[in-house]
């Protein structure tokens, strides 16, 4: 559904005064201006007024606000539940009661002036298929359309988006091309990205690029753009009935960066078999060995573990154990002291979790504590310690 004129619903505080428009003058007093009562479109004031009004409303009418996501609104009933997401004035809903969505529609239309678009089959430029026991999620519109307007439908499709012998520099000696061109591909691809992880990390990387692109940066760029020509069909593929379990893997290359030899972070985290997450990021500094890159690597891919842990208690799903998986087997000494330094930074993350970290041979299973630190299980921590002495 659909606010009309969403920011005009919402009241404000702050004295804020404007001239008399066209057509409304009041020619007694020609010179006297108006005070605002309620919020105006160009005001900084009205985002935070219409979501103010929203919310008070909702928690009116029986909603809680998400523990994690503030514009995420729950409502019970009974065994039941409603989900409501806000979007400055898009919002989408969702209950296993059908009855609940019934009744939401038209409190809400009693409310405010609503535009009711049905079942979701497109928001924010993703399109939603929905059957019985699947929902697919993919951006094929929104691909063709900026494949339009950089001109890239009559190119030939490429099978990867990047090649494997790809290595951007600055290219001080390359010809320079026009950077409002790349910056818009750029900011394309980047929003692309939103449903299709096999371009993320080649996307990252050609944005580094973006202040004085070269036309070997160009080139770049166009082959994600005639790979993505090719697979416009790709999405996401959702499937109902399938086991609740978080599993996150992590992985880093080493002095990957020409520039200033840093390495780049790559991570994706699946519940069930369903990707829900994923990242490429250049790390902020510079690793003094693999291990120490898949160290990092590995602990930003807690941190969003323990994220996505907190973000499900919201859809009363309870995560007991986390998988993180990475494929070095000398960082498992690392990972002795990664929930630590994770929780340490992250204190928002109140309640008891188990982080089980798994590699080839070696497991151990830590209980992160809200304020005590770790407690580990000693006959674990002991095997891990001396795993790379007993080999």
């Amino acid at each position: 559904m659909d606010v009309k004129s969403a920011f005009l619903n919402g009241y404000i505080k702050e004295e804020v005064y404007v001239e008399q428009p066209p057509g409304f003058e009041d020619f007694e007093n020609p010179n006297h201006v108006y005070k605002l009562r309620k919020a105006l479109y160009g005001l900084k004031q009205a985002p935070r007024s219409w979501y103010k009004r929203l919310s008070e409303f909702l928690v009116r009418k029986g909603f809680s606000r998400g523990k994690v996501n503030s514009t995420l609104f729950i409502k019970s009933s009974n065994e039941d539940k409603l989900y409501v997401q806000i979007y400055v004035d898009d919002i989408i809903f969702g209950s296993t009661n059908p009855m609940l969505c019934k009744e939401f529609s038209k409190i809400m239309q009693e409310e405010f002036e609503m535009s009711m678009m049905g079942e979701l089959t497109y928001f924010l430029g993703l399109q939603v298929k929905q059957t019985k026991d699947k929902i697919f999620i993919h951006q094929s519109k929104y691909c063709n359309d900026f494949l339009k307007k950089f001109k890239m439908l009559d190119y030939k499709d490429a099978a990867t988006p990047m090649a494997t012998n790809c290595y951007l520099d600055l290219d001080d000696n390359g010809k320079n091309v026009d950077q409002k061109i790349y910056r818009g591909m750029i900011g394309s691809l980047l929003y692309h990205t939103a449903n299709r992880p096999d371009i993320m990390h080649s996307v990252c990387l050609c944005a580094r690029f973006h202040s004085t692109p070269k036309e070997s940066h160009l080139t770049a760029v166009k082959r994600i753009l005639k790979y993505l020509k090719g697979t416009k069909g790709l999405g996401l593929w959702y499937p109902s009935g399938t086991n609740i379990f978080l599993t996150s893997y992590s992985n880093s290359d080493f002095g990957g960066c020409k520039l200033d030899r840093k390495n780049t972070s790559g991570t994706c985290h699946l519940l069930g078999s369903s990707l829900i997450s994923w990242h490429s990021k250049k790390q902020a500094c510079v690793a003094l060995s693999t291990t120490e890159a898949e160290y990092i690597a590995a602990g930003s891919c807690c941190a969003q573990s323990l994220w996505i842990k907190s973000q499900l208690e919201d859809y009363v799903v309870n995560i007991d154990d986390i998988l993180i998986y990475s494929k070095s087997r000398e960082e498992h000494a690392g990972h002795l002291r990664i929930v630590v330094e994770i929780r340490r930074e992250h204190q928002l993350f109140g309640k008891r979790s188990k982080c089980e970290f798994l590699l080839d041979e070696v497991q151990f299973l830590g209980h992160v504590i809200f304020a005590q630190g770790i407690s580990l299980d000693p006959a674990k921590v002991e095997a891990v310690l001396k795993w790379e002495r007993s080999t």
